[in-house]
C-alpha cells in the first residue's frame, strides 16, 4: 500500500489505531532503555570495570541526554515533522542500544547511553504531538492519553524483568541488541502508519536557546553526578556555576528571541505551570524513589535483580491498568484534579513503604506498591493529555518536551537525594533500612508538595 506523505496540520489520522499502537510502542521502547540498568547494574558495572562513579554515572546519563533535549526536540518535531522526529529517535535509540552491547569500557558506555537518551527525547517529545494530530479533544483523546501513560508504566514494567532474563540467560548486553532490534520494527511500523503531521505555521528554530538549555542542563545533572562522590566536590560546584550561567543565558535568549523555543509566558498559565510541576513532583517523588529501590530489594533482603524487578510489577503493571481506566474517570473531574489526586495517591503509597527493617517481608511492600501503581496510573495519563492542552494549538510536541524535561531533572535531582540521605546514614546493614526510612518519607514529601502546588493552580473564572 503506498504510503502517503502529505503534511498535515489539523486532527485527524488514516490509521488511528495503528497510530496509537506504534506510538505507544515507541514510548514503551523509550522507558524499557530508561530502565534496563536498574536491574543489572551489578553485572554491567563488573563487566565494564566500573567503579562506584562509573556505576552511577552508567545510572545517570541517560537521564542526561533526555533531559538535555527533551525541549529542543519538541520544538524541532513541530516545525519540521512530528513523524520524522520520532523516525529519527528510533533510530538513535537503536544506534545506542547496539553500541552499548558490544563496548567494553564505562566511558563508551555512558556515553552511548546519552546517545539514547537523546534519541529517547525526540521519541518522547513527538509521541504526544503526534497523538494530538491524531485525536481530537475528547473521549478519543483521553483514550489515547491512557494507552500512552499505560505505556509508561509497561515500559517501567518490563524494562528490569527483561533485563534480568537476559543476563540470567546470556548476558545483560543481549537486552540492549533486543532493544534495537525491536525499535528498528518500530520504525518499518511508523513509516507505514504515522501521518506527517506539524504545526500550521513553521517558525524559525530557535538555535541559541536549544543550545543554551542543552548545556544548562547537561551541566546540572553531570554536577548532580559528580556530587555524590566525596572527593569531586570542586568539579561538582563548577558544573553548577555553569549551569547557572548556561540557563540564566537561556531565559535572556528567550525573552528577547524572536521565535523563543519556549514561550516564556507559559510560566504564567496556570495550566501549563499546573503540569509541569506535577511531572517535576513525579520525578523527584516516586521516580526518584523506585529508581532506587531495585539495588534496595537487591541488598537489604537478598532477593536478586529479577526477584527485585517481578516485586515492582505490582507497582507497574498496576498502573498500566489503572491508566488504561482513566478514561472512565467522571468527566467533572478536571485534568488538574486528577493530577493532584494521582501524586497524592503516590505520596501515601511512598509513605507507607517506610517503617521496614531487617525482619521486614518483602510481602510487606505489595500494599504500598499497589496503591502507588493506582495512583500512578492516574498521574500518567492526565500528564500526557494536560501537557499537550496547556501549550498554544500546534505547539504540542514543545508541550510534551516541556513537561517530560521537567518530569526528568526531577527524576535526577530526587535520584540524588534519594543517594546522599541512604549514604549518609552509614555503611552497615541497619543504616541501609534507616536511610531508605528516612528517603521514602522525604520523596512522599516531595509528592505531596506537588499535588498543593497543583490544587493551588486554579484557572480563575473568566468574568
Amino acid at each position: 500500500m503506498a504510503v502517503s506523505t502529505a503534511v498535515v496540520s489539523g486532527v485527524g489520522a488514516r490509521h488511528p489505531r495503528a497510530t496509537l499502537a506504534v506510538v505507544a510502542s515507541g514510548t514503551l521502547l523509550m522507558i524499557m532503555a530508561f530502565t534496563l540498568p536498574l536491574a543489572t547494574i551489578v553485572p554491567t558495572a563488573a563487566s565494564l570495570d566500573a567503579d562506584t562513579a562509573g556505576r552511577t554515572w552508567i545510572l545517570s546519563s541517560m537521564s542526561i541526554g533526555l533531559a538535555a533535549a527533551l525541549l529542543t526536540a519538541g520544538a524541532v518535531a513541530d516545525d519540521l515533522g512530528r513523524r520524522r522526529t520520532f523516525v529519527i529517535g528510533l533510530v538513535v535509540l537503536a544506534v545506542g542500544g547496539l553500541v552499548c552491547a558490544v563496548v567494553s569500557d564505562p566511558l563508551s558506555f555512558v556515553l552511548a547511553r546519552v546517545v539514547q537518551g537523546v534519541g529517547g527525547a525526540a521519541v518522547t517529545a513527538a509521541s504526544l504531538g503526534i497523538l494530538a494530530h491524531a485525536f481530537a479533544p475528547g473521549p478519543a483523546r483521553v483514550a489515547a492519553s491512557g494507552t500512552w501513560g499505560a505505556a509508561l508504566g509497561a515500559g517501567i514494567a518490563i524494562g528490569p524483568v527483561v533485563a534480568g532474563l537476559c543476563d540470567v540467560w546470556v548476558s545483560w548486553r543481549l537486552a540492549y541488541a533486543v532493544l534495537a532490534v525491536a525499535a528498528v520494527a518500530t520504525v518499518v511500523l511508523a513509516l507505514r502508519y504515522l501521518d506527517e503531521s506539524r504545526a500550521p505555521r513553521r517558525r524559525r528554530l530557535d538555535r541559541w536557546g536549544g543550545l543554551l538549555i542543552a548545556g544548562g542542563l547537561s551541566c546540572l545533572l553531570a554536577g548532580l553526578v559528580e556530587s555524590r562522590e566525596p572527593d569531586r566536590g570542586a568539579l561538582a560546584t563548577g558544573l553548577f556555576v555553569a549551569a547557572g550561567v548556561l540557563l540564566v543565558g537561556f531565559v535572556v535568549a528567550e525573552r528577547r528571541g524572536r521565535a523563543p523555543m519556549l514561550d516564556l509566558a507559559l510560566l504564567r498559565h496556570r495550566p501549563f505551570v499546573a503540569a509541569s510541576v506535577a511531572a517535576f513532583a513525579t520525578g523527584m517523588g516516586v521516580i526518584a524513589l523506585f529508581s532506587f529501590m531495585a539495588i534496595f530489594l537487591d541488598t537489604g533482603f537478598g532477593i536478586g535483580a529479577l526477584g527485585a524487578g517481578v516485586l515492582l510489577l505490582s507497582w507497574s503493571a498496576t498502573s498500566v491498568a489503572a491508566s488504561l481506566l482513566a478514561r472512565r474517570l467522571p468527566a467533572r473531574w478536571s485534568g488538574r484534579a486528577q493530577l493532584a489526586a494521582g501524586l497524592l495517591g503516590v505520596s501515601i503509597g511512598q509513605a507507607l513503604l517506610a517503617g521496614v527493617g531487617p525482619g521486614t517481608s518483602w510481602w510487606r511492600f505489595v500494599p504500598a506498591l499497589v496503591l502507588a501503581g493506582i495512583a500512578s496510573g492516574v498521574l500518567n495519563a492526565a500528564l500526557g493529555r494536560e501537557a499537550v492542552a496547556s501549550v498554544p494549538a500546534g505547539r504540542e510536541a514543545m508541550g510534551s518536551g516541556a513537561n517530560n524535561t521537567a518530569r526528568y531533572v526531577g527524576s535526577a535531582i530526587g535520584v540524588t537525594v534519594v543517594a546522599v540521605v541512604v549514604d549518609a546514614h552509614g555503611p552497615t546493614q541497619q543504616d541501609l533500612y534507616d536511610g531508605w526510612n528516612v528517603a521514602a518519607l522525604v520523596t512522599a514529601a516531595f509528592s505531596l508538595v506537588g499535588a498543593l502546588v497543583v490544587v493551588a493552580c486554579r484557572t480563575r473564572p473568566a468574568p
